[in-house]
C-alpha cells in the first residue's frame, strides 16, 4: 500500500510563525529573501520552469513586483535560512518560465514547491475575500506578515479554513472483485464520451464531527448507509479555502442507491479490476456511449481511490 501523502499535503518549509509579529525582522528578511509571485486574478497562477519535474520560480525580492510592505506575505524560512515571501501581483516576464496553476502542476511539484504554492494560493485567496471585518464591517489591512487582517478599531481576524469530508465508500471485499461506490456530480461539465466519477464529499456542518458528516453526506447524496468510517489523510484545497478530510467507509452494494439529483447525477459501483484499468488509461464503459473518467491526480479523491486500489480490503 502506498504511504505517500496527498499531493497538497506535502511541505518542507519551516513556517517560523514566531517572526510574524516582528516587523523589524520581517523588514530585514525581505531584503535577503526570495519571493513567489502569485496572480490571484488569473486563478492563483505562478511561474514555473519545465524540466523532469516542474520547478517554481522564486525571485530575489529586489526583482519582485513592487507591493506595499504590509502586503508581503511571509511564508516561512528555507533550510538554507533564506526567508520566503509571496507577492500577489501580475506575473512578470522571466526567460524560460511559464505561468501555471496549482491544479495543473501541483501534483508534479516537489514537496517543497507544492507546500509553497499551496500556502501562497490559500493565503492570497483568503486576503482577496476579507477586505472588510465580518464583525465591525470596517475595512481591514494586512498585518502580522500576512497572517491576519485588522481594522482601525483594532479588531483582528485570522485566515480560516472550512473543513470538508470526502469518502471512498467500498464493500470491504479484498482482491480484484472488491468494489467502490463513486458518484458523478450534477454540476460537473460533460466530456465527450466520458463521465467523471469521484468520491462523495461535503462540508462538515456546525456542531458535527467529520465522521458524522461522512455518514450524513453519503445518506443524503446516494441514500446508502455506511459504517466502519476510517480516516485516511487530509490535504488543503485552497479554492478558495477548504481542508479536505479523507475517509474510507464500508457499505453494502445490495443496498439500493437513491440519488439526490441536485447533487449527484449518477452513482455506480466499480470493481478494483475496473478502477485499475481506468488508471492504466483503458476504457471502462459506464453505459453504451460513455466511459469512466477518474478525478485528477492533484485531488485527494484520486489519492483515496489509489489507496483503496492497493489495499487488501
Amino acid at each position: 500500500m502506498t504511504d505517500a501523502a496527498p499531493p497538497l499535503a506535502r511541505s518542507t518549509l519551516d513556517r517560523a510563525a514566531h517572526h510574524r509579529t516582528d516587523p523589524a525582522w520581517l523588514a530585514g528578511a525581505w531584503s535577503r529573501g526570495r519571493a513567489l509571485v502569485v496572480d490571484v486574478a488569473a486563478g492563483g497562477r505562478a511561474l514555473v520552469r519545465d524540466a523532469d519535474t516542474p520547478a517554481l520560480v522564486l525571485l530575489p525580492t529586489a526583482e519582485a513586483p513592487s507591493v506595499p510592505e504590509a502586503a508581503r506575505l511571509f511564508l516561512g524560512v528555507e533550510p538554507d535560512d533564506v526567508p520566503v515571501f509571496a507577492v500577489v501581483a501580475e506575473l512578470p516576464e522571466v526567460t524560460g518560465a511559464r505561468a501555471a496553476g496549482l491544479r495543473e502542476v501541483g501534483h508534479l511539484l516537489t514537496d517543497r514547491d507544492a507546500g509553497l504554492l499551496t500556502t501562497a494560493v490559500a493565503l492570497a485567496n483568503w486576503h482577496a475575500g476579507h477586505g472588510y471585518s465580518p464583525v465591525t464591517g470596517r475595512p481591514t489591512r494586512i498585518d502580522e506578515g500576512g497572517w491576519s487582517r485588522v481594522d482601525d478599531t483594532g479588531h483582528r481576524i485570522w485566515p480560516r479554513t472550512d473543513p470538508a469530508m470526502i469518502v471512498l465508500v467500498h464493500d470491504g471485499v479484498g482482491g480484484p472483485a472488491g468494489r467502490c461506490l463513486l458518484g458523478s456530480n450534477a454540476a460537473w461539465p460533460g466530456q465527450p464520451g466520458r463521465r467523471r466519477f469521484s468520491c462523495l464529499a461535503g462540508y462538515v456542518e456546525p456542531g458535527e464531527s467529520a465522521e458524522a458528516a461522512v455518514v450524513r453526506e453519503v445518506a443524503e447524496e446516494v441514500g446508502v448507509p455506511v459504517d466502519r468510517v476510517e480516516y485516511v489523510a487530509s490535504q488543503s484545497w485552497p479554492f478558495p479555502g477548504s481542508l479536505m478530510l479523507g475517509f474510507r467507509a464500508v457499505a453494502d452494494p445490495a443496498w439500493p442507491v437513491r440519488l439526490d439529483p441536485t447533487e449527484i447525477s449518477h452513482a455506480l459501483w466499480f470493481s478494483r479490476r475496473e478502477i485499475g484499468r481506468a488508471l492504466a488509461g483503458e476504457p471502462v464503459p459506464v453505459d453504451d456511449t460513455t466511459a469512466l473518467a477518474l478525478p485528477p491526480p492533484l485531488s485527494i479523491a484520486f489519492h483515496l481511490i489509489r489507496h483503496w486500489l492497493e489495499c487488501d480490503d
